[in-house]
């Protein structure tokens, strides 16, 4: 049995953090799904960009999108809810299995809304209907503008991945916004259950202090960060707010752990993923640490419920000056920016992607599925 079956069975869930034609094509996806246990997948700006940069996959759909008049973002959003829908396909037996708990994608709204409350909450409640699968998850960051659009969101029915999210204190608020939602739901004689995810991001930690830390305290950040969020996980999951839900059938929210690739060459290539194994939780992990980790990933141990020596590990940083609520608000403003990077990177590629298909008078081919 190979280490990522072994994360399924003791309750973790694998989600790819990619996505491009080209894997949906030869077959490669469907062989994650089929030997190494993935139930789901990510996509943000930056995997779109590499994808459509990558052969001609994409060129007969941008140039009869471009025909047809289609702005460059209406032209994205048609080529990335293509891919996510054939994707979400092929995870719509694990979704179904689990009683949706499991096998979905998502797909991110655009970073220019990062600091729009009312235009995000109208863009998560269109995309989600022109994705038309219950298995796609809308991206919302979980910044200060963000937690008023998660939470009504949810009260809309629409299911929410809540990205960017880098302590405790962050995931504590993007859990209140969902429970909110769902309360309000019930209120209103609605279904409670949406679902929704809580995407904590670790690895940038140990990126952002590893020039400021002694090597003993190197590549630990991260992890202790992890863990004091899953210590308010499980505290969340045992209060008594979120048992009177459970008993009026909402479904949880999990905790998801994002960039979980290792950074550091002289580190080793899977120790996120073997540090984060936690039942009721979800990994996602790139290509290269999925097939790292199941040829030579080791699972020893369980994140302890109480989050374990988080608190000691965080007073070592506290002591070498690193002030981690602050550098939270760094990382989140820091990421967020790296998306609208990507994003207007993205729009220009595709723009001119689209003009030189246009001036060499590329002829499309018939629609591909999915295709407007």
């Amino acid at each position: 049995m190979n280490a990522t079956r072994k994360l399924k069975d003791l309750g973790q869930s694998l989600w790819l953090d990619n996505i491009t034609r080209g894997m949906l094509h030869d077959g490669s996806l469907r062989r994650y799904i089929d030997e190494l246990s993935v139930t789901g997948l990510t996509s943000n700006p930056t995997i779109f960009l590499h994808a459509m940069e990558k052969g001609e996959l994409y060129d007969d759909a941008i140039s009869r999108m471009t025909a047809d008049g289609l702005s460059v973002e209406e032209i994205f959003f048609e080529l990335a809810l293509d891919d996510l829908r054939q994707a979400a396909d092929l995870f719509l037996t694990v979704h179904d299995t689990t009683s949706a708990m499991d096998g979905w994608v998502s797909l991110e709204l655009s970073p220019v809304l990062a600091n729009d409350t009312a235009g995000s909450i109208r863009a998560a409640i269109e995309l989600h209907r022109k994705a038309q699968r219950p298995n796609l998850f809308i991206k919302i960051p979980g910044t200060p503008e963000g937690v008023p659009a998660i939470e009504e969101s949810i009260f809309r029915g629409v299911p929410i991945n809540v990205t960017l999210l880098f302590s405790a204190e962050q995931y504590t608020a993007a859990a209140n916004a969902y429970l909110r939602g769902i309360e309000r739901r019930i209120a209103a004689g609605l279904d409670p259950r949406v679902h929704s995810v809580a995407s904590l991001f670790v690895s940038r930690w140990d990126v952002a202090v590893q020039d400021a830390v002694p090597p003993a305290l190197r590549n630990r950040l991260g992890i202790a960060v992890a863990r004091h969020a899953y210590r308010e996980y499980r505290r969340l999951l045992a209060s008594p707010r979120w048992q009177s839900l459970a008993a009026a059938g909402t479904s949880a929210q999990q905790l998801l752990w994002a960039s979980t690739g290792t950074k550091d060459p002289s580190a080793s290539d899977t120790m996120y993923v073997e540090a984060l194994a936690a039942p009721n939780t979800i990994d996602t992990i790139p290509d290269k640490t999925l097939l790292a980790f199941a040829e030579h990933g080791t699972i020893t141990g369980v994140m302890p419920v109480d989050g374990g020596d988080f608190a000691t590990v965080l007073a070592e940083f506290a002591r070498v000056g690193i002030d981690v609520s602050a550098l939270a608000a760094q990382l989140q403003h820091e990421g967020t920016a790296s998306f609208g990077k990507s994003w207007k990177e993205l729009l220009d590629r595709l723009s001119n992607k689209s003009v030189m298909l246009l001036q060499r008078g590329r002829t499309p081919t018939a629609p591909e599925a999915g295709a407007r």
